[in-house]
């Protein structure tokens, strides 16, 4: 499939695995194409691959290069999805070689990460059956909604594993905390006529609108006095607003999508939603929460061996927080320390040119391998 890891990242990105979730999701959508390519490329005598079905056709893909004999044991995971392609200026599958970078869907997040992991263990594929601690390749499902796939691998196969490295692009920074978050969809409903007459009618639109005003005076205060030193205090945005149907009707109904991104300090003490909800209820808006879904955040200790070794790995790498979500808030929550690492910047995921440079790929290799190196001392 490559003789390089710019080759190989080339071929992943000129695999089309959008989630099929994403709006205007591409024929042929979904991680099932990329896991089977993985497998390919992976199987082999020193290596057993298993693909295991999540949702219908798209599975994740664990890949053993030791046998389970009770020695300690670590997985690279990093994430088969992609978001979507809508807007994007460049061609999301060329995978260009241009200006030193690599262009396409996924180059930085995460298939950048990918390429570095599985460069490094092809790297050291002689030493693996046989190192102290063993390393397996997870590659996940739905990391870009849901995180069906790291839910379900923490709660089935999270008892074998010490550790867990998700890759993510963190510029080969350790990301060893990072926020939670809460999707919350927010109700009002009101009472339909016809413009001409509003007075017979309830606008739901103008009800919503004044309650998530109120709301946002209200409740962020309170967000903040939840911080953390690295990720800062909590926050809330409104992402999205709909409500009507003709504007010579009175509206019946009006939703809002709701976003907090909440530190371990409120997790820890009821989280986002409760928090949410009390401040509705104390100050009786006329709105209801007919949607939420609340993912943990994550906070691994710095002194941990592993984050220790992956400092001791590459010489500038520190240990920081991030505000934005991952897989490893899921495997952490299921009882697998984790982190975040990856080539790439954060600034470039999800862009409309979205790009990895060369340097910063062959740096993510470098960096996995010297990791790989120090596990063998």
């Amino acid at each position: 499939m490559s003789s390089s890891p710019i080759e190989l990242l080339q071929h992943l990105i000129r695999i089309p695995s959008v989630n099929p979730d994403e709006d205007g999701a591409p024929e042929g959508a979904g991680e099932l194409r990329i896991a089977q390519c993985l497998e390919a490329w992976l199987a082999g005598p020193d290596c057993r691959v298993m693909l295991e079905e999540i949702k219908p056709g798209r599975p994740n893909l664990i890949a053993r290069f030791a046998p389970m004999d009770g020695r300690p044991r670590i997985l690279f995971g990093p994430h088969l999805d992609t978001v979507g392609i809508n807007h994007m200026t460049i061609d999301p599958f060329s995978g260009e070689l241009r200006d030193g970078k690599i262009w396409g869907r996924g180059a930085s997040d995460t298939k950048g990460s990918m390429a570095a992991m599985l460069w490094a263990l092809r790297e050291n594929t002689h030493r693996l059956r046989d190192l102290p601690v063993a390393i397996d390749f997870v590659a996940f499902m739905g990391e870009e909604s849901g995180q069906w796939g790291s839910k379900h691998f923490a709660k089935h196969h999270g008892r074998d594993y010490s550790f867990a490295i998700a890759g993510e692009p963190t510029s080969l920074d350790i990301v060893h905390v990072t926020k939670g978050s809460l999707w919350a969809t927010l109700s009002a409903r009101g009472k339909a006529a016809h413009s001409s007459m509003p007075e017979r009618g309830e606008n739901a639109i103008m009800k919503l609108a004044r309650s998530l005003d109120i709301l946002e005076k209200n409740l962020q205060p309170k967000l903040s006095k939840y911080t953390h030193d690295l990720l800062g205090n909590c926050t809330m945005n409104i992402g999205t607003f709909h409500g009507g149907a003709r504007a010579n009707i009175v509206p019946d109904s009006a939703h809002a999508q709701l976003d907090i991104r909440l530190t371990p300090q409120l997790f820890d003490q009821g989280g986002a939603l409760a928090l949410l909800e009390d401040t509705i209820r104390e100050l009786a808006l006329p709105i209801s929460i007919d949607y939420a879904h609340e993912n943990p955040p994550m906070e691994t200790s710095v002194e941990h061996p592993m984050v220790q070794l992956l400092l001791h790995a590459r010489e500038g790498s520190k240990a920081t927080g991030a505000p934005w979500f991952s897989d490893a808030a899921h495997l952490s929550s299921g009882g697998i320390p984790s982190v975040c690492l990856g080539p790439g910047s954060i600034e470039q995921a999800h862009t409309a040119d979205e790009f990895l440079k060369v340097d910063d790929l062959l740096a993510g290799v470098a960096h996995f391998s010297k990791f790989i190196d120090l596990l063998d001392r």
